[in-house]
């Protein structure tokens, strides 16, 4: 009968040994040899893109809409948007996230035989919630209440 590499365990182990002891055995500098660039002098190149270039243009006109001045009319929206979600008063007696309905499931459970020693069970009716967790809705989610 011939035998197969798994047969022999001595043989599996020494191969497995050899390629450990290889990967310790080799310089981390060989493998990664450091550049002359920092990480600072690479995302400034990337991201600013050099002089005049296509891709250093498009992110300054993006950083420059973020940076544009607010109008009036944004100006004047701004109090309305954020009185929404500002604590107040006023607002703190009414409900932000109103509960999510959780119906009551009825179910009948028939006469059956129940234990070691066979007792007879007569049938019944249980309730229980439809899910486990109380369920909120987001702000202007739900605005109905049940």
């Amino acid at each position: 009968m011939r035998l197969t590499w798994t047969d022999r365990p001595a043989v599996l182990l020494a191969i497995v040994a050899a390629i450990a002891l290889g990967g310790c055995a080799t310089s981390s500098e060989k493998l990664l040899p450091r550049g002359e660039h920092t990480m600072l002098d690479i995302w400034q190149h990337e991201t600013s893109g050099g002089t005049g270039s296509q891709a250093g243009r498009k992110l300054l006109d993006a950083r420059q809409s973020l940076r544009r001045p607010l109008t009036d009319a944004d100006a004047q929206a701004a109090p309305a948007l954020n009185a929404a979600y500002t604590r107040s008063a006023a607002n703190e007696i009414h409900r932000q996230f109103h509960r999510l309905p959780n119906p009551d499931l009825v179910m009948y459970v028939f006469p059956h035989l129940a234990g070691t020693d066979p007792v007879p069970v007569p049938g019944y009716s249980t309730v229980f919630p439809l899910y486990q967790r109380v369920q909120y809705a987001l702000p202007g989610e739900r605005v109905e209440d049940y």
